[in-house]
């Protein structure tokens, strides 16, 4: 049986990869995109099969009207792909306040809008799956990139919290959180700070310790997508690509070793 799909951000990158897939296959995509003329190739392809639906995200109305838009026309939405977003690539300090505030308006506002829109159909159907795609830097960071960070920390606090409270009523959550991709993310998609020369040897430290092999390839991830959407019980945390499991792994084991290396005065704090 085909399923229904919602993508947000659609019209490039992972969004467009993986909605394709979706309709080659079968499946029914309500796409959306701030500029729906970049789903045409799509439109013309697979006709009814696919809903395009202008949208910013930044506007919670907006997001409202794009969900009930796509249920009333599919009938019901048997996933949610939360995938709009940017990079915004800076020193924390370099940052302006208009910048910190957009990337967190649209990382994580954008993606808890439509959340807030979709709950309330799948809850009616009894079942659904709400996919948020994060990044494996809501799990550990990278300098450089402390407000993207941040939002995607975000977005993981909330759609951990949301997987415990929707069970119950048939609704499964799971983070797709991928390492570095070649998509428009890093290059026409991204902002740049205006830079402190001060941080320049360790921009230059971030950019020289990535090669070739570092960035994944998006069209390979298509396949490991699917099998998410299908899997009876998929998983919360959903690491994208070779590099993030080390990465964090590494991370999260010199984290507990600190946690261990406190562990008594952590305790005696507790005060009995």
């Amino acid at each position: 049986m085909s399923k229904i799909i919602l993508i947000t951000g659609a019209s490039r990158g992972f969004g467009k990869l993986w909605a394709k897939a979706l309709l080659e296959r079968g499946d029914k995509v309500a796409a959306t995109a701030r500029n729906v003329e970049n789903l045409n190739d799509l439109i013309e392809e697979y006709g009814d099969s696919i809903l395009p639906i202008q949208l910013d995200v930044n506007d919670r109305d907006a997001c409202f009207a794009a969900v009930n838009k796509a249920n009333a026309y599919f009938g019901r939405i048997d996933v949610l792909i939360n995938n709009a977003g940017f990079g915004l690539f800076g020193a924390i300090e370099e940052t302006t306040e208009q910048q910190a505030r957009a990337q967190m308006e649209t990382n994580f506002f954008g993606l808890l809008w439509v959340t807030q829109a979709v709950i309330p159909v799948m809850r009616a159907q009894e079942s659904g799956h709400i996919i948020q795609v994060s990044s494996f830097l809501g799990l550990v960071t990278l300098p450089v990139l402390g407000i993207y960070n941040a939002s995607k920390y975000a977005v993981n606090g909330l759609s951990e919290t949301l997987a415990s409270e929707v069970k119950s009523f048939g609704i499964k959550v799971s983070l797709i959180e991928p390492n570095g991709f070649s998509t428009d993310w890093s290059g026409a998609s991204a902002f740049q700070t205006e830079p402190n020369e001060v941080y320049a040897p360790i921009k230059k430290a971030f950019s020289d310790g990535a090669t070739p092999d570092t960035w994944g390839k998006p069209e390979s991830t298509t396949n490991a997508v699917l099998q998410l959407i299908d899997a009876e019980n998929p998983p919360l945390h959903f690491l994208l690509g070779k590099m993030a499991y080390p990465g964090v792994k590494q991370v999260y084991s010199e984290r507990m070793a600190e946690f261990e290396a406190w562990k008594e005065v952590s305790t005696e704090a507790h005060g009995h």
